[in-house]
């Protein structure tokens, strides 16, 4: 079985960033100015972990504050110079609307004006 990958989280502090980097009980925690700074010195601390070398390279995962796939977009975006995009904040529901009950199992939830589609089968007919 493989050995237990070596975990490097990120945190924001502002422009700057806390990496730290755990193998077994060992943590290592540095500041970076940025993130692609931040995943240099990353890179450093693991080497200073486990040796410069080593036969086999270790597993490392790269976490921004526990999140693999956050730090890889966020990563890609600052490596290629483009803004990290925002997630979209749904709406609120409007406050005159009210919630009502939720659907019941089997119930068909689309309304449809059945109308329409029976004038185009009939225009296609023609």
């Amino acid at each position: 079985m493989g050995a237990t990958p070596i975990l490097v989280n990120y945190q924001p502090q502002g422009e700057d960033w806390t990496v730290n980097v755990r193998s077994d009980d060992t943590v290592l925690t540095e500041q970076a100015p940025g993130l692609i700074a931040a995943r240099d010195r990353a890179d450093q601390m693991v080497e200073q972990l486990t040796g410069a070398d080593t036969e086999r390279k270790p597993t490392v995962v790269h976490l921004l504050e526990g999140d693999a796939f956050a730090f890889t977009t966020a990563y890609l975006h600052a490596r290629h110079g483009l803004s990290t995009p925002s997630l979209p904040q749904p709406e609120p529901p409007a406050a005159d609307t009210p919630a009502g009950d939720p659907p019941k199992v089997g119930e068909n939830t689309q309304e449809m004006d059945l109308s329409e589609l029976a004038e185009e089968a009939q225009d296609a007919e023609i």
